[in-house]
């Protein structure tokens, strides 16, 4: 590789490190501080869905910082394996507060079994047999993070418009940063993509602080 594209590579790959970095420190200062408010509300039942939807974001941002730094890594395909499995732990678990604190009765029970049923199938098929669905993947981060249509009214019934807009709007910034992650030849492509995440998770992020004060 001629000079000139190794300085540019180098380049990339600090771009995508920064905002990896910036992830964690947002991450990390963002879930202390929604656990601190779902614990200062004085409703213990608040509590255990706050906590999971911090446990799959910092497990989000954890592992991908792993895999995306750690290049040389001897540990790299378990780092990828995590990597990948822990996406479907962030949309359960940012599903969970809205599912659990917003809906009620059956709608409630119902969605947060088959979300949580989902993300464990495609965590344990992502750690053990990882190639199995390379080629559908996207796909099914997209099915799982869009399942929340299907109960559509019962969420307009649940939430304000400000939370709904917040939720929709995320979602969107997640699905349109997908086409930055397929187009590898873009140059900064990685860091693109990983920046349409925080942008999408601090989005969802303000939603679930909404829920959580509200709920």
């Amino acid at each position: 590789m001629a000079t000139g594209l190794r300085e540019f590579a180098a380049r990339e790959l600090a771009a995508d490190r920064a905002v990896h970095l910036l992830g964690i420190a947002l991450g990390v200062t963002g879930a202390i501080a929604i656990i601190v408010i779902a614990a200062a509300m004085r409703r213990l039942n608040d509590l255990p869905p706050v906590l999971i939807y911090a446990a799959g974001l910092l497990a989000m941002l954890g592992c991908s910082a792993a895999y995306n730094m750690f290049r040389t890594s001897r540990w790299r395909d378990w780092l990828r394996r995590f990597d990948h499995a822990a996406i479907f732990a962030m949309i359960a678990g940012t599903y969970t507060p809205f599912t659990l604190l917003g809906l009620k009765g059956t709608w409630s029970i119902a969605l947060t079994a088959v979300i949580w049923a989902v993300a464990a199938i495609g965590i344990a098929i992502k750690l053990l047999k990882p190639d199995r669905i390379e080629t559908v993947s996207i796909g099914l981060y997209l099915a799982l993070g869009w399942i929340g249509v299907v109960a559509a009214g019962p969420f307009i019934e649940a939430f304000d418009p400000v939370t709904l807009s917040l939720l929709a709007a995320g979602g969107i910034l997640y699905s349109s940063g997908v086409v930055f992650h397929l187009w590898h030849h873009l140059p900064y492509q990685n860091a693109i993509w990983h920046g349409f995440v925080l942008a999408a998770a601090a989005v969802h992020y303000a939603a679930v602080v909404g829920v959580v004060v509200e709920a």
